[in-house]
Order: C-alpha cells, then sequence, then structure tokens
C-alpha cells in the first residue's frame, strides 16, 4: 500500500467524519468512498460509511458494507451492531438479532463499555420478531375461523335438504322440532360457537408479552436457573458462569469483580417465572 495513499485515505475519513457530525450524510458517505478507493482494507471505512446508510435508509448498502468489515475484521462489534440494524429493517429478524447478539458478546469479551444502545437494541429487535410470528399466526388464526364457519354453513345446508326428522337428529336434542326457524337458530347457535372460541384466543394473545426484569441481562431470553450476584443482577446461571470462564471474572453489567462462587440462586425469581409460564402456555413459543 503506497503511504501517500493511506495517508490521503485517512484524511478524506476524518473529513468524513466532521460531515457525518454536521448531519451531511450524503456528503460524508462520499468522502469514505474515496478512503475505501484509496485503501480499501481499512474496516472502519466501512462501518463508518454503513453509519451514514443507516442514517439515510439505505439499508441494502449499509448491509454490504457490514459485510464487507466482517471480512476483514470478525470482532468489529460496529459492523455486527451496524449489521443487525440494517438486517432488522429489511425484515430479517432472525439473522438480525443473531448479529446483535455477536455485537453483544464481542462488547463483554473486549470489555467495551458501550452503554444500553446495543442492548435496547437487541431487546427491541427480539420483540419485532415476536410480535411477526404473532401476526403470522393471528392471520393462520383468522383463516382457520372463516373455514370453519364456512364448514358449519355447508353443514346446515346439507341438512335443510334432508327429511325433516333425520335433520333434526342430527342437530341437537333441543330443536327437535324443525321448522325453517329453529334451523337458523341451530346454525347461528353453532357459528357463534366458533366464533367465541376465536374470540377468547385473541383475547388470550392480546396479554402476550414477556416483562423484561423476568429475562437474563445477557441472553434476554426467560430466566431459567437465576442466580443473582452481589451486585443485585440476576442472570441465568448457564450464560453467566460462561462469561466468566470466558471473557473475565467480573459481573457483566456492573463489571465489579465477581466469582462463580459468590452467584446464589434467585428462588424468588424462579418462583415467579414458574408462576408466569403456568399462566402462560404460549411461552414455549417466545
Amino acid at each position: 500500500m503506497n503511504m501517500a495513499h493511506a495517508h490521503q485515505a485517512l484524511q478524506f475519513k476524518q473529513e468524513g467524519n466532521k460531515l457525518f457530525g454536521k448531519k451531511k450524510y450524503d456528503s460524508a458517505v462520499e468522502c469514505y468512498s474515496k478512503a475505501i478507493k484509496l485503501d480499501p482494507k481499512v474496516p472502519q471505512f466501512y462501518t463508518n460509511r454503513a453509519l451514514c446508510y443507516l442514517k439515510l435508509q439505505k439499508w441494502e448498502k449499509a448491509v454490504s458494507d457490514c459485510r464487507c468489515a466482517l471480512e476483514m475484521d470478525l470482532k468489529s462489534v460496529k459492523a455486527y451492531f451496524f449489521l443487525g440494524q440494517a438486517l432488522s429493517e429489511l425484515d430479517s429478524l432472525d439473522e438480525s438479532c443473531s448479529c446483535l447478539q455477536k455485537a453483544y458478546q464481542l462488547t463483554k469479551e473486549l470489555e467495551m463499555n458501550v452503554g444500553d444502545e446495543l442492548a435496547n437494541t437487541l431487546r427491541q429487535v427480539k420483540k419485532k420478531r415476536w410480535l411477526k410470528l404473532e401476526e403470522k399466526r393471528m392471520k393462520q388464526e383468522i383463516e382457520l375461523e372463516k373455514y370453519l364457519v364456512k364448514l358449519v354453513e355447508k353443514d346446515f345446508a346439507e341438512k335443510s335438504n334432508l327429511s325433516s326428522q333425520d335433520a333434526a337428529d342430527t342437530i341437537s336434542p333441543d330443536h327437535k322440532e324443525l321448522t325453517p326457524e329453529n334451523l337458523k337458530k341451530a346454525k347461528e347457535e353453532r357459528v357463534n360457537e366458533v366464533l367465541n372460541l376465536f374470540r377468547e384466543i385473541d383475547d388470550r394473545r392480546q396479554k402476550r408479552e414477556v416483562p423484561d426484569f423476568l429475562c437474563c441481562k445477557i441472553s434476554f431470553e426467560l430466566l431459567e436457573d437465576p442466580v443473582v450476584t452481589p451486585s443485585g443482577i440476576t442472570y441465568n446461571r448457564k450464560e453467566l458462569e460462561e462469561h466468566l470462564q470466558r471473557v473475565g471474572h467480573f459481573d457483566p453489567v456492573t463489571r465489579v469483580a465477581l466469582t462463580q462462587d459468590k452467584l446464589i440462586p434467585n428462588l424468588s425469581m424462579k418462583e415467579v417465572v414458574e408462576d408466569f409460564i403456568a399462566n402462560n402456555k404460549w411461552v414455549d413459543g417466545y
């Protein structure tokens, strides 16, 4: 690499940073692009440009730049973070969660303090993914409801063609005196039974939300084997022990020194979680 080119590329990056600070994102993109052209092996140039693309809502371009940065640096927190954000906007929510989780893990491994933005973004994307699954379930339930109502209507249409006594026997004892009015009433009752069943399902679905305090601060999953640290933070035992072994002996949130023997089972939280699961059978799919 020509040293003059590398120096000039750095100047373009610095100019791009100034323009970004002034919210002149298009002009900043031009500077970062010039830097990349001069020195295409610097991952920071790509992540800086990716952030501009996020501000400009050019999601595909942000994704492309982040992937380029990761080809050169698999420990780029910014690349995973920005990639996760862009993928979320493109509704690639599974990969978005995976990238954001990787970024979060890297901040712990590299002992980086990035504030709450990354954790909050991961939590929001997980919720967005859950709501999308709920929307899909809702559409399926609506289709099923329509289908069952049509079956009921078809069934009663066929009964209207039977002899009076045969039709009455297939409906219910309450409608032995079969008349067009009774047949209509019986059909309405069956249809209402179907509709009421789906209303109950809908009411239960609208209450589906896992409170943040029931989730691990590392995995953001529902607490299964909660332990509390001397700092008062509750984690899943498995995730916290992995953190202590792989990253370092400190509390992931407070960064206070921590060893495994200091972990105390949070029996009260475990009881709360178990009660929540018992009253919310849908949690298995969360």
